[in-house]
């Protein structure tokens, strides 16, 4: 079996806010590392098929507003439907997550302080000095982590993530991948925890 699980997400998606947390007690409850892996979800919805939610028919935004609730209620995370800053540039932030992972850093508190920050704290988490502040509560170097951020090879580590995610059908985020099984969805991270429960070999289309 595997000892990670692959965790493909955008910073501002309301969902791998809401599913962090159990992501995160999954993983310590099994002995397994994740691997913080943000993309770009325009290129995966571009494959995908989907739209961003704007985009989508008024009766799909009116459900998924209900749903961001009561996932909120039900993973006992407080979060607003209707934020100020949404939608938001991502790569920012996931432009940080990647400068820490290749710092060799873990990004939970982070990914948890910057969810946060936008469905909470109504904050613009694409401007850098809240990201800096983020990134100092969080007990990281905000301005060498901001630099790394900044550069080529966080860029890079995007586009890589994006060309995986799409190569391990992930269909939007977050999506969870474990021994080559793909989750899509905050609500598959109880079908991931019974597949490595069960020590099950993964299914494959």
């Amino acid at each position: 079996m595997s000892d990670h699980i692959d965790y493909y997400f955008t910073c501002p998606s309301p969902f791998a806010y809401l599913g962090l947390n159990t992501l995160l007690e999954i993983a310590q409850k099994h002995g397994k590392s994740i691997n913080y892996k943000p993309f770009n979800i325009m290129e995966v919805w571009a494959e995908s098929g989907a739209v961003p939610p704007g985009q989508r028919p008024p009766v799909r935004q009116r459900y998924r507003s209900i749903e961001v609730q009561r996932v909120g209620v039900m993973r006992n995370v407080t979060i607003n439907p209707a934020p100020k800053y949404f939608p938001t540039d991502q790569a920012p932030s996931d432009h940080t997550v990647c400068a820490l992972v290749i710092a060799g850093e873990d990004p939970a508190d982070f990914c948890r302080a910057v969810g946060k920050a936008i469905w909470e704290q109504e904050q613009q988490i694409a401007d850098e000095d809240v990201l800096s502040r983020l990134l100092s509560e969080c007990g990281h170097d905000a301005a060498k982590i901001l630099e790394i951020a900044n550069s080529d090879a966080a860029a890079a580590a995007r586009s890589q993530n994006s060309k995986d995610a799409i190569a391990a059908d992930a269909v939007g985020a977050p999506a969870y991948v474990y021994n080559g099984e793909v989750f899509w969805g905050q609500d598959r991270l109880e079908y991931l925890d019974q597949m490595i429960s069960s020590g099950r070999p993964a299914f494959s289309a």
